[in-house]
């Protein structure tokens, strides 16, 4: 049997095991961090990655610390966290943050695939740049071995979310003092072109 993922113990009724909750705050999230202990040194360590069914893939360079050691099936804490707003009380002690967040726990996976491994770092790409993959310049054989591609199981994943106004405590009510909320957002600008792309135009997937 399976062990169930461990819901938050504050505030579990902000906290969802609903596959229906959690895939879109990490299709919505471009990076998440991944936290482990190895030799007894704690390590966290923020990457890129996408979310395909039921897994999470990222990747790295074959001779990097990082994903050797995860290679190696350590257990790991995958966290993201998506901020909405920034919820202002009347009180310092009652501020709060509107979020969506999710946290994993799950063992590495090497994907060893050479087909899985080449759709992953598509889907990976497609992630970060939307319509990207057929307009770059293929990667090659040698790239490609020189990538580790991992996954990470979402059996074990929970999420948590806050909404809304202030809980502002009823005699705060009364008092003078704006509460509310400031919206957060986080949005793609305008692309810049590097030295060598001045001459060429913006292509289709980046306007």
């Amino acid at each position: 049997m399976k062990p169930q993922p461990l819901l938050p113990s504050r505030a579990p009724k902000k906290a969802s095991l609903e596959k229906e909750v959690i895939y879109p705050i990490l299709d919505e999230a471009l990076f998440c961090i991944i936290s482990y202990v190895q030799d007894g040194l704690p390590f966290s360590i923020p990457t890129s990655f996408v979310r395909h069914e039921d897994k999470i893939y990222i990747h790295g360079s074959v001779g990097s610390h990082f994903i050797r050691s995860l290679e190696t099936g350590i257990p790991v804490c995958i966290t993201v966290m998506l901020v909405d707003a920034l919820v202002v009380a009347r009180s310092a002690f009652s501020h709060s943050v509107n979020y969506k967040s999710v946290v994993v726990f799950a063992t590495g996976e090497k994907i060893e695939s050479p087909d899985l491994k080449w759709d992953s770092l598509e889907w990976l790409t497609e992630k970060i740049v939307p319509g990207s993959w057929d307009y770059l310049r293929p990667m090659s054989e040698s790239e490609v071995r020189k990538t580790t591609v991992l996954a990470f199981s979402l059996d074990q994943a929970s999420a948590k979310a806050r909404t809304g106004m202030p809980n502002d405590e009823e005699e705060d009510r009364k008092l003078e003092i704006w509460s509310g909320i400031i919206p957060l957002e986080q949005k793609r600008l305008a692309p810049i072109a590097d030295d060598h792309s001045q001459h060429i135009a913006l292509p289709k997937h980046l306007r």
